[in-house]
């Protein structure tokens, strides 16, 4: 069977007559769901990337939304989502220096997911553990 574009590819665990396992289907890559999960997974990613759904904002103003995050914290995420395409970097002004972050045509495909999760976390009461 060809395997296309969109098709999962299933594995399973097979059990011989000795009771040796072997995984039929290997994964010879990460999966789909693992490649989407590490470019907005990351700690605080869908966080930076959801608050940035309305527009330009500016990077203080991110930290505040973001409240527990720290200021290097967001820099290096930034950077990170700035690197995949995911978010722009604009200089507003030079002195002070001043910078607006926001999303690409590409960053704000995942805002549909992310919308998702949020609202799969409220309908479960979905709490943080510590």
């Amino acid at each position: 069977m060809a395997v296309g574009k969109g098709d999962a590819v299933e594995s399973e665990v097979k059990v011989d007559n000795r009771g040796r396992k072997s995984v039929i289907n290997v994964c010879s890559e990460h999966c789909a769901i693992e490649k989407g999960m590490r470019l907005i997974g990351g700690k605080w990613k869908g966080s930076i990337i959801y608050h940035l759904k309305d527009g330009p904002v500016r990077f203080n103003d991110l930290a505040r939304m973001l409240g527990g995050a720290s200021k290097k914290m967001i820099d290096q995420r930034l950077k990170e989502l700035e690197a995949e395409k995911m978010v722009v970097r604009k200089v507003i002004s030079d002195r002070p220096i001043a910078v607006s972050y926001e999303l690409t045509d590409f960053g704000r495909t995942a805002l549909k997911i992310l919308d998702d999760l949020r609202v799969w976390s409220e309908e479960h009461n979905i709490e943080l553990r510590k």
